[in-house]
């Protein structure tokens, strides 16, 4: 793992009026298998049927993976292709009486990095009707060239769920960004992947769950 960052409350502003639990531990996922349906899928990193979503068996995460993320400088390289995104708004179908949050993602990849050249990968998550909250950097220095890995947590202090009994699209936003730094672009390509082309690659998004309070 190339670093963890400590984003604090990723979820604390997801949404108006959150469910705030403050010190009481997320109880077991519900029996019930949970099912994603993608809403929107958008953006240069994710161009259309390069992305698909899985639920875990035990309901305590969910993967994206991805077949065409790649942000590339250099060599063959276009001006468009150093930046690279994807948004998604996912519908996740809660059983009744509980109520979810995102508790933890970790994002991966490969990168090769020429010596000089920097990267970005970073992230956001938002409910539906609520201001997206503010990009996690995760940053890569040249020289590189192995799998990367990335993760983001939530402090279980001050995470927030989505309201009981509504409906609220969950939006997630990433962004690959490489820059040539101090390497020469007419001699070397650096590039950051999100991608894996046989699956064996995927961003993990961690459930954490709560059973809603039925007074």
């Amino acid at each position: 793992m190339i670093s963890v960052l400590a984003i604090g409350s990723l979820v604390a502003s997801m949404l108006g009026g959150p469910i705030v639990i403050p010190m009481d531990p997320p109880t077991e996922p519900p029996d019930a298998q949970i099912v994603i349906d993608v809403i929107t899928i958008n953006g240069s990193g994710c161009p259309a049927g390069t992305a698909a979503v899985a639920v875990a068996p035990d309901n305590t995460a969910f993967t994206v993976t991805y077949s065409d993320y790649l942000a590339q400088v250099g060599v063959g390289a276009r001006p468009t292709d150093s930046r690279k995104n994807c948004q998604l708004a996912l519908q996740v179908h809660v059983p009744e009486g509980f109520t979810y949050a995102i508790l933890q993602a970790d994002y991966r990849g490969y990168g090769y990095l020429a010596s000089g050249a920097t990267a970005v990968s970073r992230a956001n998550y938002y409910f539906q009707g609520s201001s997206p909250t503010t990009y996690k950097n995760h940053s890569f220095s040249g020289p590189l060239d192995d799998s990367w890995q990335t993760t983001d947590t939530s402090e279980l202090t001050s995470v927030s769920y989505a309201p009981c009994g509504e409906m609220r699209f969950l939006n997630i936003n990433t962004e690959l960004r490489v820059n040539l730094g101090t390497s020469n672009p007419a001699t070397t390509t650096s590039f950051m992947t999100m991608d894996s082309t046989d699956g064996g690659i995927s961003t993990i998004y961690h459930f954490a769950w709560k059973e809603c309070d039925e007074s």
